[in-house]
């Protein structure tokens, strides 16, 4: 109506039932909210409502938006995932948004509405022949192998004279020619193991957190992701990282560590499974069935035997093999 024949603000006024200030208003900011209306609109909402935490609803949608980039998998499961740990963030003074903001959020600002993520529709799903002949050479082609890693996680036991001990969960990290092995980050189920208490942990090989069910979550791995980040930011590496989608990976937008999630359609393994992960098992039950008490049947190890083993077992991998296995895997530039 404002690009047609020339209408007075009064006339415009008395045919919509408002003020002529109003009529004054919206034409003066008539580009700013045409933008914020082909941006996320709603055609049958009359005004612009803004939630109550602003900063926080602005930091979700950019991780939206870095998820449909790096191909994620939909929204919905990993949307709670990800508020809770933003709205945790430090710095933040403001209490935790209740159970009923998130969903006001999304449809505030239409995330339904947009385009689905790769894997909420299998048209969307890149083919393994796609994902092999175009997407990888191109991703590999910018990285030297020492700076191309995969993540993975794997389970082991440890003995705590039960039949079935205690289970704990491995986050392995590595670079395609083995010339570096990120530091063992396990998760048990313990939150403040006595073993560990008197232990400098921040000089320690491993690093050890806790969860239920001695399980990576979300939150965990965030922590992680970003603490890889940092470390590669502070010797000026980029490195690019292959993992699984899954919903304890959240995307994150990091400055030097790219990911990217291989689709489930890729007739790729993980190079994790061609052999690195059997091979360091391999290594941490032979130091467990040569472990001296073990031997002689007087004790079992304690955990803090147990978090040295599996450094010392991952320590013994050697980088010939990971090298060989990332190439089995299709994730090196020479494959």
């Amino acid at each position: 109506m404002l690009e047609g024949p020339k209408v007075s603000q009064n006339e415009l006024a008395k045919r919509f039932g408002v003020s002529q200030p109003q009529i004054c208003r919206i034409i003066k900011n008539r580009e700013r909210i045409l933008s914020e209306w082909h941006r996320h609109g709603d055609p049958e909402r009359k005004r612009r409502r803004e939630g109550k935490d602003v900063a926080l609803e602005a930091a979700l949608l950019r991780w939206v938006e870095g998820a449909r980039t790096a191909d994620l998998p939909g929204t919905g499961p990993l949307l709670p995932l990800t508020a809770r740990p933003l709205a945790g963030a430090p710095g933040r003074s403001e209490p935790e948004p209740s159970t009923a903001w998130l969903p006001r959020a999304g449809l505030c600002h239409s995330l339904a509405c947009k385009k689905p993520l790769a894997g909420e529709e299998d048209a969307e799903q890149p083919t393994a022949e796609h994902w092999a002949s175009t997407v990888l050479p191109g991703l590999l082609r910018s990285y030297a192998p020492s700076e191309i890693y995969a993540c993975g996680e794997t389970g082991v036991v440890y003995p705590t004279g039960e039949s079935t001990g205690d289970r704990l969960t491995l986050l392995l990290c590595a670079n395609a020619d083995g010339s570096e092995k990120v530091p063992l980050r396990v998760v048990g189920e313990t939150p403040r193991p006595r073993c560990l208490r008197a232990v400098n942990l921040g000089q320690m090989p491993w690093s050890y957190r806790a969860s239920s069910l001695a399980a990576v979550t979300a939150s965990l791995f965030s922590e992680w992701l970003r603490e890889l980040n940092e470390g590669m930011r502070q010797r000026g590496k980029s490195i690019l990282l292959f993992l699984a989608k899954h919903e304890a990976h959240p995307y994150l937008q990091l400055s030097n560590v790219r990911m990217v999630f291989v689709p489930l359609a890729a007739a790729l393994a993980q190079p994790l499974d061609r052999g690195i992960t059997s091979d360091l098992k391999g290594h941490y039950r032979r130091r467990l069935l040569r472990w001296p008490p073990a031997e002689s049947g007087t004790g079992q190890p304690t955990l803090l035997d147990v978090l040295h083993m599996l450094a010392q077992a991952w320590g013994n991998v050697r980088p010939g093999l990971i090298a060989s296995c990332f190439r089995a895997a299709g994730l090196s530039p020479d494959a």
